[in-house]
């Protein structure tokens, strides 16, 4: 065990507490197998030990989040790189190798055997800065707005319980309004009680728009129901308190939308990707985290295909041209391209004129979309290539 070889495969199983990895050479034997906490001293200690055992090692990982953050960091700082084997292929390739055991230590030798048989895996780039705090931050606002979702579900649930024609008279997701209303009357006999001057009065103080026109509603909601209903008190003070966390979470989503606005504009190419329709800096801060380094795409196909947006051949036989949606692809870059699509498509413009053709061969809406957002990445592909700002009118064609 003391020969170096000339080349080695190091496969890592990440996790939030420690990592396993093992190395195998050339033949598939195992050189080295242990436990790594995820700790900086304890990496580079196994760091130090594997690159003892070969003049070239190739690392593979089969978690590129942030459970394994500082493995790539501390690699890269070493002039090593890695590359990223999907958990779905791990799982498929144990099948290959004797066993039925599920250990850390033997998913690790599966990453490192499949990397040793395979060479096409994407490397795990380590963000710079700037794409670092964009990946955070939109991150960051994916959760607040799940959490969004999920409390006006459960005020809607709640509301319905004990006053259900007031929880039908507004779209609490999009109206401010009825939401500031929530914070003080939950009731059908609260409102009424108040009536609709002054109602309307403590609305406007607390600068709620159209507020006579929410309290109508409000009014005519609480003389549709004279029942008070079980549990109306308790359901009150709940109601009232989601409403306040889901107004105090909308100030929290502008501050970020703030930062990430601010943050995505020093990105050197952020004029060109938000001169594209559809795309704002939400969207445009997304697409940098999700498409990460542009080198790595030979051309706008390859950009395309990691998008999901180039349909997979599945013949057999006879049978041929059944194609079909991908299954591995980055789904965050698909819903960038898609969004952006549907978006662009409601004003008037060469996004939309080409959705309407579609829909005139025959497409479905969905296909019709997908069709546009494939369209739009060969554009914005374009147009970083040649680090220019999007037009309608086509670019004048130069002589060679």
């Amino acid at each position: 065990m003391s020969e170096r070889r000339a080349r080695v495969w190091a496969g890592i199983d990440a996790g939030k507490g420690h990592h396993w990895g093992a190395v195998v050479d050339e033949t598939g034997s195992t050189l080295w197998s242990k436990k790594v906490e995820n700790d900086e001293a304890a990496i580079l200690n196994a760091l130090g030990e594997i690159l003892e055992l070969a003049d070239e090692v190739s690392w593979a990982v089969d978690i590129s989040g942030t459970a394994s953050a500082l493995l790539p960091a501390l690699l890269a700082s070493h002039g090593q790189q890695a590359v990223y084997v999907p958990g779905r292929t791990v799982n498929r390739m144990s099948g290959a190798y004797r066993g039925e055991a599920k250990t850390d230590a033997r998913d690790a030798y599966v990453i490192a055997e499949t990397a040793r048989h395979r060479n096409d895996f994407a490397t795990i780039a380590v963000l710079a800065q700037l794409a670092a705090d964009l990946a955070l931050l939109t991150a960051h606002r994916s959760d607040l707005v799940a959490d969004r979702v999920r409390m006006i579900n459960r005020l809607r649930d709640v509301l319905t319980g004990v006053f259900p024609a007031l929880e039908r008279a507004f779209d609490y997701s999009a109206h401010k309004g009825a939401l500031v209303l929530l914070t003080g009357y939950q009731t059908p006999a609260a409102i009424r009680r108040r009536g609709p001057a002054r109602l309307t009065a403590w609305l406007a103080n607390r600068s709620v728009r159209s507020a006579d026109e929410v309290a109508a509603a409000a009014l005519e909601a609480a003389q549709a129901q004279q029942t008070a209903l079980p549990g109306e008190d308790v359901a009150a003070q709940i109601v009232a308190d989601l409403a306040a966390e889901i107004l105090a979470l909308d100030d929290r989503l502008k501050r970020i939308d703030k930062q990430i606005r601010e943050t995505f504009r020093r990105h050197p190419q952020a004029e060109i990707i938000e001169s594209l329709p559809g795309i704002g800096p939400i969207l445009g801060a997304e697409f940098v985290v999700a498409a990460g380094d542009l080198t790595a795409y030979a051309d706008a196909g390859h950009l395309a295909s990691a998008a999901g947006l180039v349909p997979v051949p599945r013949d057999s036989g006879r049978r041929t041209g059944n194609m079909h949606r991908p299954k591995r692809y980055s789904r965050r870059l698909r819903r960038v391209f898609y969004l952006s699509a549907q978006t662009s498509m409601t004003r008037e413009g060469p996004n939309r004129d080409f959705y309407l053709k579609k829909r005139g061969e025959g497409c479905k809406h969905v296909q019709a979309v997908i069709a546009l957002a494939r369209r739009r990445v060969g554009v914005l592909w374009a147009l970083l290539r040649d680090d220019r700002v999007f037009t309608s009118a086509p670019p004048v064609a130069l002589a060679a």
